[in-house]
Parts: structure tokens; C-alpha cells; sequence
């Protein structure tokens, strides 16, 4: 390009700059590779956003130009690899080892083995030159100070790192020139010339003609058409040219302890495994997040600045949001958001605060402004019961608090909340007091502890479990938080540091580090451990008033929702290990009526209460999604609240009234109630664990019981308590009338799909749908992994169903995910996989070694432990996703850490191969099943052997090497079920006693596979002769079945039948069957039917029962226990 090209370029980024065109004007540096914007550069590292990093230095030189480039790439790659072992994220850091780092290896292959290594360490700082490495933010700087000095000295860096100094507006001003000249050359100049446009050139009209506007009144312009020479600059923006800012203090860094020091030097020589030194004086500061301005010259003094923005404020937000009226003629809000309004509720008086049960999904609680609490059952639109304000021990309280309740008895209900498992509740007053309620069912609540907690208003309530512990987490007008014992209602911490009243707390933890977070009416943001060592966090919220903040259901993002006392609402999601607001979303009101409120569901989308609606985004989207009004009637700030499934949103409403809004997934669910009566209901509402006493006696039991369970669901993992529908009772069937199995024969019975298939699977060995519920993932006995993805359109949620095709994915390589096969014949392997809870890898074995797949990429991250002994079964640790429990082919179990690539123990006990893993979150054990037909209990905190036991094999039969006993725990995560060729058995975990037992009798057909659906109600199971059987979830009870004549072929071949059989995550009445031809299909009942069949009745013999001629099953429950 020639030089005048060249200026061109300059002219135009100054341009670009000057009209906010920041993504523009970055991407023109790097395509013409004429300007390094050094400032650009700077922000991007110390944000961390290596992708970009890397982008915009493709621009200007590679890897392999020379020393300086490659120097600087191995900083930035090496700080991007740190830093994911920092976090613990092994997957990612051995992702970019292999893909990022590996190409070094050519050059230093010792280097590239020693950086490998620290996959070994629990802390690379162990490795002496990291040693002096410290948090995230100093690293960044550290190696910041370094590439600036590498990137100067690189020659193909030389004289890109200035940008020419202009005068503002230099582009403007050429084009005016250009105007006037052309004015100057018309042969009739007009003095009012009519510029309409620049893609010709200017000529002024005859002179009979129009007059068009002086360019003195042109927007265009900004003035008069001034004399050659004496020409003057034209409406210019000036960038924005913030003052350096010291960097905020991190959310999430203060969880270590880092150390000071200087790092070994490694500026001016070979790429190396230590850090660069640590300057003694960084030239230029990091500028503050929120800004994104161009480092180009100051701008003269005649412009004026901007004011800048909010520190810490991301700049992702680039348009407000236009209008509700715009956005909803274009957009369609996505199905899995309810927005239909399926129930109306009065409360009596006006709710302050609800929460849905944990696992019984259909119940409502709620605390009102006069202090009521209420407990609704939304399904059959009845409330259970009503608690008025009463002190339970006026003796007890405080004198403070006894003189307050004599002047003024009016009490409201700032907070109610459910415990992890269901089992509490607890409710915050205005007036010093907390709540605790033991919940056993129906309208059975009773009195379990009473907390005069605060002096003035309890502002904010929670549950939490350090160090296993069951607490309630408390704060108020008093400015202190305080954590009690769930159980004695003991102080146990105190943290004081708060100016003002503390408006709302936040717990939470990150591997094995329990923190809380704490906000006060002055904005400020706190951290705390559970130490007594003060805050570890002082930050500010925007709106510095009212906030509260809240995490996504995996626990893995940090948002917030904060009203500032002029009315200005903000929602935004942080940077924890920056301290910095990420992004803030738009679409508020200018001024809010009150207090918003918000909520999180799915891990994908937020909504708020404002405007008399409720308001939706996607969590990856700035712009506002949808909004709501719930058919009227809403408060000008709504408080919301989502059940843990996202499908029912309840909604305060006026008159004391409460909405409940549904997805599809939730009318459906509430429709099974519809046609139920209360009594019916009494078992569903039941708490899954039921063991708090009515008084305040010694229940030690069931903190040991519930925390394992509690730990999953404060971080609201997507399948520690199971991601249920209402448990629907079994029994409900009218006992005189007479019952029949129900048998379907003919595809019109039913809806089924069967699933894309590929030429090289011959059977199906293993399946799983996703814990999403998109897809599905199969394992075929030639070690191929398949997967099949629906895809989200307007008329479908991307949800996995019967009604439309997914697609089978396939990368462009056309690689799969193939398990290794240490040189053996897959088929006669054992094939075995886990699923990570976010869908993001699948951990697999095939007989040889054990493989981590990218389920996103399908590659191969890593393997391990070759044989012998080979995996058998994998089973990932419910709190730990770096624990694996595995099971080997010469009965042992081995307890395995991924992270440090450790074995923690061996398990010894079985005497043939493990074919069974399954973990319980309630009771922290690990259930172990082998093909001896024994069954062991392991204790999760020694590992001990807590008991054993054999099924009982019907006579004559033995156990053999190749029969698989499997084991799945109950959603009560008490109960588990064991399936076995011979039979079905539900087990109570704790004792190891069967509660019930269906073996097969007479005309023997073998169990090939079976499973719980996702609600526990019922049992999957497929036999070898092709058949699918659903049964009752506890009392193994045979309510249909589906014969193979209505999902096979015509003419089927005989040996086709089920391998393994899968339950779909959220639908109950939905599984898929993976068939020995390598076929796979999904079975759902009619839409008409709504699930399978009927239950057969309680009692035997108390009505009739009749089955049909046709059915080759004859089988006999049994129990060891009375029928209740």
C-alpha cells in the first residue's frame, strides 16, 4: 500500500474512534497491521480475554517470526495455563497444553515436559520458580510489564507502536475542504448550497432553483462554509481519556493468600517456566474495565471530555433498550420461560417474600407484611397452612425486644427460605426474631427454633453447611451477620465491619472453601470465611443502596440486582476473580417504584420484577429478552420467585394476591394434580427426610444426614436432588373397580422415535440423555461414542423428545470420540462412561485406558490408568467432579483424584468384577454392586465398609461372571434400586434391609437393563425378548407394558432386543431404549395419555386384577416389609 494509502488507514481510525466504533476501529489495526494500540492490548491481557489477545497480535506478527514474537506468545499462553490450574480447571489447562503449548515443545522439549508436570501438582507454586507467584491480577501485571518490553524490542513492531499526531476531525476536515473547493468551482455558486451527499461531487443548482439550508444550519457541517485557509474544525468527538484508577480489589481472590516476592527474570532471554520480574514502577496503569477508548492522542482543549463511567462497569452494553412495544414485534420469547399464568392465589394479605420447596416443587411458601406465613400447595391451588406472628417464648426475648412488641405489636416477614433438603424453614421478621420450622408433611410444621437474632429488623436469611454443619445465616439493622447451629440454635460466628444496616447475605462455596457474601444499605459488598478474621472483600455495588445478589444454579456465575435510592435499578453479572461488573443488562425502568427484586433459573436466563411486570434476559445477552405482566394486576415491583426446575415462577400480585406462571413443562405438571384429592396428595408433600424433632432436643442426626445433600443444592447442582416433578403418589387407583394391566401392542399407543443411526455401530453397550435434557449420549461396543443433539427452534424448547428428529453430531474432521481399546477386541470389552454435571466431558472406558472427552470439540483431553486392571464403571463424587469412583475388572474400587492424577484408596471386598457404582447425597455413602450378586455400603469420609450383603437369587441360580448387578439410588437419595437378570429390589441404604423385591417366575425372561425415571415414581426395565415393562417407583408394582412388536420392525430378527435403557432428566413418562442392532429410540405416551398406564391397587387381593392372556411375564412381589 502506498504511503497515502497508509494515512488513509490512520485517517479512518481516527474516524472510527470518534464515532464510538470501538469493535471497528480494533479490528482495522489488526487487519492493516499498521498500529498497535498498545493501550487496547494492555486492557485485554489484564482482562484476560486471550482469544482476542491472541487475535489482535495475529495482525502484526506469529509464533514462529522470531525470538521476541515467540517469547511473547509462551507469556501469554503460559499465563493462560497458570491460571487454569489456578482454578482447579484441570480439563482446560491440559486443553491448553496440547493445544496451545505444545508447539514449544520443538524448541525446549525439557521446558514443555516441566510445564506438563504441574498437572501433577494440587499447587504449582510448589515448583521453586513459581514459588513467588501470586494471585491472578499481579501475575497479569507482572507479565504485562514484560510483553511491553519484548513487543518495543521486536523489530516488526517498529514504528507501529506511535499513532500519527493529527489534529481532531483531521478526515472531517478534508471533506469540507473538498466541499468548498467544489462550491468554489460552481459556475452559478449559490450562497446557500444544497450538500446533500459525498458519493459525487458537488454542484450548486440554477439559479431559479430550490434553496436548500446554509450549511451554517447543517447538522452535517456545524457551521458556516469557512475561507481555504482559514478553515475551522467541525463538531469533532474527542476520545475519552479517562485518569488512571487503582484496580479494584478482587471478589474472588481474597480466597487465597498470595505471596509476595520478585519472580525469576525472563525478559530478554529464552521462553522459560518462571514468571517475569516484577517491575519496580509500572509506567502506565491499568486503565479501569468500563473503559474502551483508544489510546490516540490527548484531544485539544477546546473539547471537552466525557464523564467517565461507573468503575468496573463493562462495556458489553452498547445500545439501551429501545422500547417493550419494539422489542416484542420482532422477538418471540423462548418456550421454557412460563409466562402463562396457570394459578391465582390469595394470600390474605400481601406477600413480602416466597420460596418454592427444594423438591417438592408444587409447594409455595410465603411470608406476608402483617407477619403470616403460608404454605400453599399451587398444584390443587390450596393452602396447607397458615402461621400468624406469635412469640413462642416472650421469656426468652430480649428486653428490647419485649418493650418494642408492648408499643407495637405490627411485625412483616422480610425473608422465608426452605433448607437445602425441605426438611426446615426458616422466616426473618422486622423485629429481632427468626424462625426456624420443622416441616414433616402436609400442614405439619412444627416449632424447632426460635433466634432473637438482631437488634431491629432481621433484613435477610439463609441456610449453609460449613464444615458439614447445618446453619442459619442471619443479618440485620444491627450491621452485623451472624451464623447459628441449625440444630441448637448456638451462636457460632459473629462478623461485624458493616457502616449500616446489612441488607442481605449470600452463601456459597468454590471446591472446599465456604464463604458468604454480604451486602449493606450503603452499597458496600463484603466477603467473609467463617473465621473471624474480618472481610475479605470491600467493594461497591451499583446503585449503592439496596442489593442482593444471587448465583446461577451451578454455581458457577455471580449476579446482582441493586435499586439506588433515586429509583436507578441495576442487574448485573461479576467478574469474581477480577472484581469487576462483567456486564450489566439493560431495559429498566428510568426510575423503579420501589425495591427490584430478582431471580436466576436454568443456569440461562434472569428475570426481575419492575414496571408492574416481570422482565427476562438471557444471561449471555445484555439486551432485555422479554417481559411480562402476567395478564395485569402486578405491583409496580413484583416480588418473583422461580421452583428449582424453572417451570413455575410465582409472582406477587395486587389485592394479596399471587400468580403462578408456567412453561409447558409446568402445566404439565401441574395437570396431574388436577384430577387428585388432598388426600390423595399426602405422601407427595411429604419431606424426602423427615427426621427434625418438634423441640429443640438433640437432633445431631440430621446435620450428618443432610449435608452432603445440602452442600449440592446451595450450589444448586442440576442433579444433586434431582431435578423432579412432584412426587405423584402410586397408589390412587379406585380399589373397586376392577384394575388390568395396560399393553400396548401397536405404535398408534404411543409416540416413538427412533434416532439417526450411523454404519459403523453395531450395539448399543451404554446410554444417557444429558443433564440438560438436549441430547443423548451412547457408547456402541466398538468404543464409538455418539451423540445426538435437538436443536431449539421457534416451535421447539431444544428439549429431547419423540415429536422431532435430532441431529446425530459429528465434528468436521470427522473424528468421534473413540475410547482406547489397549489392542483388544472392543466387543468382548466391558464399556463403561460418566457424564459431567455441566455436559461438558464425558469420562469413558472401553477395556483399555480410561479417556476425558471434550464434549463440545470431541477431543480427547487426556487418558489414564491403562490396564490391567481395566474400568468396569465410573461414578463421579456428587460435591467433587475431580473424584471418580472406578470400578476394576478385578473387583476393586479404586477412589481417584483427576486433578492430581492421584489414587486416593482402594476398596477391596467384591470377589468378581464391579458392574454398579452409585453415590448418596444424603447419607455421604458410596453403594458398590460386582457380578459376585454382592452388594457393599462404603462410608465417603474414611471409605470404610459399612455393610454387605447378597441378593437373593431365585433356586438354582448362581451368581455368574458375566451377570451385571446395578444399583441407582432413589431422588430420596435413602432408597436405592438393584436390578439384576433374576429381579428388581428397592434397598434402605442406611441398613442394607430390601423393602421390596419382583423376580421373574415360571417363564423366566432375563432383565437386560433397568432404571428410576426421573421422579422416582416409576421403574424402566427392558428384557431380552424385547419387551419394556413400567412399574411403580417403590412398590415395583407392573402398571404397563410394552411389547416389541410396537416399536421393532415387522419382521424383526430375533436376537434384537434393548441393551440398556435410559430416563429422560425432567420428563418422567420419557426414556429412550439403545437396542443390540445399534439402534436407538425414544418412547414417550400419547399426549392424550399423558403417562403410562394406570397403578395397580395397594393390597393384593383387594380387587380384581386382570392380565392379559398375551403377557409372556408372570412375577411375584414380594416384600420384606408390611404394604403401609
Amino acid at each position: 500500500m502506498s504511503s497515502l494509502g497508509r494515512e488513509l488507514v490512520f485517517l479512518i481510525l481516527q474516524f472510527l474512534d470518534e464515532e464510538k466504533f470501538k469493535e471497528t476501529v480494533h479490528k482495522l489495526e489488526q487487519e492493516s497491521g499498521f498500529y498497535f494500540n498498545m493501550k487496547y492490548f494492555e486492557d485485554e491481557v489484564q482482562n484476560g480475554n486471550w482469544e482476542e489477545v491472541e487475535r489482535y497480535l495475529s495482525g502484526f506478527t506469529k509464533v514462529d517470526d522470531n525470538r521476541y514474537s515467540m517469547k511473547i506468545f509462551f507469556e501469554i499462553r503460559k499465563q493462560k495455563y497458570l491460571e487454569a490450574l489456578d482454578r482447579h480447571d484441570r480439563p482446560k489447562a491440559v486443553d491448553i497444553l496440547v493445544k496451545d503449548l505444545k508447539v514449544f515443545s520443538s524448541f525446549n522439549e525439557d521446558l514443555f515436559k516441566e510445564i506438563t508436570q504441574l498437572l501433577t501438582l494440587e499447587n504449582f507454586r510448589a515448583n521453586e520458580q513459581l514459588s513467588k507467584y501470586g494471585d491472578t491480577k499481579s501475575a497479569r501485571s507482572i507479565m504485562l510489564a514484560e510483553l511491553k518490553k519484548l513487543i518495543e524490542a521486536n523489530p516488526l513492531f517498529r514504528d507501529k507502536l506511535q499513532f500519527p499526531n493529527l489534529r481532531n476531525s483531521r478526515l472531517r476536515t478534508l471533506i469540507n475542504q473538498s466541499l468548498n473547493w467544489q462550491h468554489q468551482l460552481c459556475k452559478n455558486p449559490r450562497p446557500n448550497p444544497d450538500i446533500k451527499t459525498l458519493f459525487v461531487d458537488h454542484s450548486c443548482g440554477q439559479p431559479n432553483g430550490a434553496c436548500a439550508p446554509s450549511p451554517a444550519n447543517n447538522p452535517l457541517f456545524g457551521g458556516a462554509v469557512p475561507k481555504p485557509g482559514a478553515f475551522l474544525p467541525l463538531g469533532a468527538h474527542v476520545p475519552f481519556q479517562p485518569a488512571p484508577a487503582p484496580v479494584p480489589t478482587p471478589l474472588a481472590g481474597w480466597m487465597s493468600s498470595p505471596l509476595a516476592g520478585t519472580h525469576p527474570s525472563a525478559s530478554g532471554g529464552p521462553i522459560a517456566l518462571g514468571a517475569p520480574p516484577i517491575p519496580a514502577v509500572l509506567k502506565h496503569p491499568r486503565t479501569p474495565p468500563g473503559s474502551l477508548s483508544v489510546d490516540f492522542p490527548p484531544a485539544d482543549s477546546e473539547h471537552s471530555s466525557k464523564r467517565p463511567r461507573t468503575l468496573g462497569i463493562s462495556d458489553e452494553v452498547t445500545l439501551p433498550f429501545p422500547g417493550h412495544a419494539a422489542h416484542s414485534q420482532s422477538f418471540h420469547p423462548p418456550d421454557d420461560l412460563p409466562k402463562t399464568v396457570a394459578r391465582t392465589l390469595n394470600q390474605g394479605s400481601s406477600p413480602m417474600s416466597m420460596d418454592f420447596h427444594p423438591v417438592q416443587q408444587t409447594l409455595l411458601l410465603v411470608g406476608t407484611n402483617v407477619g403470616d406465613v403460608g404454605l400453599w400447595e399451587v398444584g390443587l391451588r390450596e393452602r396447607l397452612l397458615l402461621k400468624n406472628f406469635k412469640v413462642w417464648d416472650l421469656s426468652a426475648c430480649s428486653m428490647p425486644l419485649q418493650t418494642a412488641l408492648v408499643k407495637d405489636p405490627g411485625v412483616s416477614v422480610n425473608r422465608v427460605i426452605w433448607s437445602p433438603d425441605g426438611s426446615l424453614f426458616g422466616v426473618a421478621y422486622s423485629r429481632h426474631l427468626v424462625q426456624v420450622f420443622s416441616y414433616h408433611g402436609n400442614d405439619d410444621a412444627r416449632h424447632h427454633l426460635e433466634i432473637d437474632a438482631h437488634v431491629g429488623g432481621v433484613n435477610d436469611l439463609a441456610f449453609s453447611l460449613p464444615n458439614k454443619q447445618l446453619c442459619v445465616i442471619t443479618c440485620g439493622d444491627d450491621k452485623l451477620i451472624k451464623v447459628w447451629d441449625a440444630t441448637s440454635g448456638a451462636k457460632l460466628y459473629t462478623f461485624e465491619g458493616h457502616e449500616h444496616p446489612v441488607y442481605s447475605v449470600c452463601p456459597h462455596h468454590k471446591e472446599n472453601i465456604q464463604f458468604i457474601f454480604s451486602t449493606a444499605l450503603d452499597g458496600k459488598i463484603k466477603a467473609w470465611l467463617y473465621d473471624n478474621k474480618g472481610s475479605r472483600v470491600d467493594y461497591d455495588a451499583p446503585g449503592r443502596w439496596c442489593t442482593t445478589m444471587a448465583y446461577s444454579t451451578d454455581g458457577t456465575r455471580l449476579f446482582s440486582c441493586g435499586t439506588s435510592k433515586d429509583g436507578d435499578s441495576h442487574v448485573v453479572e461479576w467478574n469474581e476473580s477480577e472484581g469487576a461488573v462483567k456486564r450489566a443488562y439493560q431495559g429498566f425502568r428510568k426510575r423503579s417504584l420501589g425495591v427490584v427484586q430478582f431471580d436466576t433459573t436454568k443456569n440461562r436466563y434472569l428475570a426481575a420484577g419492575d414496571d408492574f411486570s416481570i422482565k427476562f434476559w438471557d444471561m449471555d445477552n445484555t439486551q432485555l429478552l422479554t417481559s411480562n405482566d402476567a395478564d395485569g394486576g402486578l405491583p409496580a415491583s413484583p416480588r418473583i420467585r422461580f421452583n428449582k426446575d424453572g417451570n413455575l415462577l410465582a409472582v406477587s400480585a395486587n389485592e394479596n394476591g399471587i400468580k403462578i406462571l408456567a412453561n409447558a413443562d409446568g402445566l404439565r405438571m401441574l395437570r396431574t394434580f388436577e384430577n387428585l384429592t388432598f388426600d390423595a396428595l399426602s405422601e407427595a408433600v411429604k419431606p424426602v427426610v423427615n427426621s427434625v424433632p418438634a423441640t429443640t432436643g438433640n437432633t445431631a442426626g440430621l446435620t450428618e444426614r443432610l449435608s452432603s445433600a445440602a452442600i449440592s443444592a446451595l450450589n444448586a447442582d442440576s442433579r444433586s436432588l434431582a431435578d423432579l416433578k412432584p412426587r405423584i403418589p402410586e397408589e390412587t387407583s379406585d380399589k373397586s373397580k376392577i384394575w388390568k394391566l395396560t399393553e400396548i401392542n401397536e405404535p398408534s399407543q404411543f409416540r416413538s422415535l427412533k434416532l439417526p443411526e450411523h454404519p459403523r455401530i453395531a450395539k448399543i453397550s451404554r446410554l444417557i440423555y444429558t443433564n440438560s435434557g438436549t441430547a443423548i449420549l451412547a457408547l456402541a461396543s466398538n468404543a464409538i461414542h455418539l451423540l445426538w443433539k435437538w436443536q431449539r427452534t421457534d416451535r421447539s424448547s431444544g428439549k429431547a423428545t419423540a415429536s422431532a428428529s435430532p441431529q446425530l453430531c459429528q465434528p468436521s474432521s470427522g473424528n468421534l470420540m473413540t475410547n482406547d481399546t489397549a489392542d483388544s477386541n472392543p466387543e468382548e470389552a466391558v464399556h463403561c462412561f460418566a457424564l459431567s454435571k455441566n455436559d461438558s466431558y464425558v469420562m469413558s472406558a472401553s477395556g483399555g485406558k480410561i479417556s476425558l472427552f471434550n464434549m463440545m470439540t470431541f477431543k480427547t483431553m487426556t487418558t489414564f490408568m491403562p490396564p490391567p486392571p481395566a474400568a468396569t464403571f465410573l461414578a463421579f463424587h456428587p460435591q467433587d467432579n475431580n473424584i471418580i469412583a472406578i470400578g476394576m475388572d478385578d473387583s476393586s474400587i479404586q477412589i481417584y483424584n483427576v486433578r492430581i492424577d492421584e489414587v486416593r484408596c482402594k476398596l477391596k471386598g467384591h470377589s468378581k468384577r464391579i458392574t454398579g457404582l452409585a453415590f448418596s447425597h444424603v447419607l455421604s455413602v458410596l453403594v458398590s454392586s460386582g457380578a459376585d450378586a454382592q452388594i457393599f455400603i462404603w462410608n465417603c469420609d474414611g471409605w470404610e465398609k459399612q455393610r454387605s450383603g447378597s441378593l437373593q437369587l431365585p433356586p438354582g441360580r448362581f451368581p455368574s461372571s458375566q451377570s451385571e448387578t446395578r444399583v441407582q439410588f432413589h431422588q430420596d437419595q435413602i432408597h436405592f434400586l438393584v436390578v439384576h437378570e433374576t429381579q428388581l429390589a428397592i434397598y434402605e441404604a442406611s441398613k442394607l434391609e430390601r423393602v421390596n423385591q419382583w423376580t421373574s417366575h415360571e417363564s423366566y425372561v432375563p432383565i437386560s437393563h433397568a432404571t428410576f425415571s426421573c421422579d422416582s415414581q416409576l421403574i424402566y426395565a427392558s428384557f431380552l425378548d424385547a419387551s419394556v415393562c413400567v412399574f411403580t417407583g417403590i412398590h415395583l408394582r407392573l402398571r404397563c407394558r410394552i411389547s416389541s412388536a410396537a416399536y421393532l420392525p415387522s419382521s424383526p430378527s430375533s436376537n434384537v432386543h434393548p441393551l440398556v435403557v435410559a430416563a429422560h432428566p425432567h420428563e418422567p413418562n420419557q426414556f429412550a431404549l439403545g437396542l443390540s442392532d445399534g439402534s436407538v429410540h425414544v418412547i414417550e405416551p400419547l399426549e392424550s395419555e399423558v403417562k403410562w398406564g394406570q397403578p395397580p391397587p395397594v393390597e393384593n387381593g383387594s380387587s380384581t386384577i386382570t392380565t392379559p392372556a398375551s403377557a409372556p411375564l408372570v412375577a411375584v412381589a414380594t416384600s420384606d416389609q408390611p404394604h403401609r
